[in-house]
C-alpha cells in the first residue's frame, strides 16, 4: 500500500510540474545554443532525481565511482527502466544519451527532448544510424558532454538480456574515447512500463574503462558485455540460472 501511494504521489506531482516547466524551457531555450539548452533542463532533471529518490523511495548505491574519469567518455549501460535515463545524469556530469527520435512526438516532455544535446537517432536506418551516431556523437564528445549508449537497444527484464548492438563500439574506434561500462539492477523496482514502482535502492555498478587503442568495435563490445553482464550477476544472483553472458558479433559498418 505504501509503495502504491509513493507512485501515485509521484505521477501527481510529475504530471503537474512536466507541461508547465517543458512549455517554459521551449519558449525560453529555442534562440540559445545547445549548451545553456543542456543547462536549462537539468533543474528538471535534478528535481525529477529527487523525486525517486524521496517520493518513490528508490536511491542507489554507488560500486565502482573510482573508474569514472574526470573527462568525458562513452557510458555502456545496462538497461532496465526509466530509472537509468534520470539517475546516470547524477552519476555522470554532462551526460547525453542516445535516443529513439520518435520520443521527441510525445507531449511536452518528448518537445522539450528535441532541443536539448541528446543524439536522436532512427533505430530502422540500420548503417545509416550509425553513422549518424558516430557523427554527432563525435560531436558531442569534442564538446565536453559523455555520451551514454544503451547498447542492448531496448529494456531487457530483469534476469535477461537482449543482443548487444555495435553502434556504441564503432562510435569507440571512431574517436578513440574510453568506453565505461555499467551494470544496474533498477528493474526489480521500476518496472518496463510500470505505473506503480517499489521502494529498494538501486545498485549501479562502474567498470573499468575500456581503452579503444588496438581494438576493434566486436572486441570492445565483447569485453563491455562480458563485463556487465558478469556484474548483472554478482548484483543480482538470484535472477540467473546461467553463469556467463551470451556471445556477441559486431557487422562491420560498411
Amino acid at each position: 500500500m505504501i509503495s502504491f501511494l509513493r507512485s501515485l504521489l509521484y505521477l501527481i506531482i510529475l504530471v503537474m510540474t512536466t507541461p508547465p516547466y517543458m512549455l517554459l524551457y521551449i519558449a525560453i531555450s529555442f534562440p540559445l545554443p545547445l549548451r545553456w539548452r543542456h543547462k536549462l533542463a537539468m533543474p528538471w532533471v535534478r528535481f525529477a532525481i529527487w523525486l525517486v529518490k524521496h517520493v518513490l523511495g528508490i536511491p542507489y548505491r554507488l560500486i565502482g565511482a573510482e573508474n569514472i574519469p574526470p573527462h568525458a567518455v562513452i557510458v555502456f549501460s545496462k538497461h532496465q527502466s526509466a530509472w537509468e535515463t534520470l539517475v546516470l545524469q547524477e552519476v555522470f556530469k554532462d551526460a547525453v544519451f542516445v535516443w529513439k527520435k520518435e520520443i521527441k512526438k510525445l507531449p511536452f516532455f518528448g518537445w522539450a527532448l528535441a532541443l536539448t544535446p541528446m543524439i536522436p537517432i532512427d533505430r530502422g536506418a540500420g548503417k545509416e544510424a550509425i553513422r549518424h551516431l558516430v557523427e554527432i556523437g563525435r560531436q558531442r564528445l569534442q564538446e565536453g558532454y559523455t555520451v551514454i549508449i544503451f547498447p542492448e537497444g531496448t529494456r531487457a527484464p530483469p534476469g535477461g538480456q537482449q543482443r548487444y548492438k555495435g553502434g556504441g563500439a564503432f562510435l569507440a574506434t571512431a574517436t578513440g574515447v574510453p568506453v565505461v561500462p555499467v551494470a544496474l539492477n533498477s528493474g526489480e523496482f521500476w518496472g518496463k512500463n510500470a505505473l506503480f514502482k517499489k521502494s529498494g535502492i538501486v545498485t549501479v555498478s562502474v567498470g573499468p574503462a575500456i581503452a579503444p587503442t588496438g581494438l576493434s568495435a566486436s572486441d570492445i563490445l565483447s569485453r563491455a558485455e562480458t563485463w556487465i553482464e558478469a556484474e548483472m550477476r554478482r548484483i543480482s544472483p538470484q535472477l540467473y540460472r546461467d553463469t556467463k553472458p551470451h556471445e556477441v558479433s559486431v557487422p562491420p559498418p560498411t
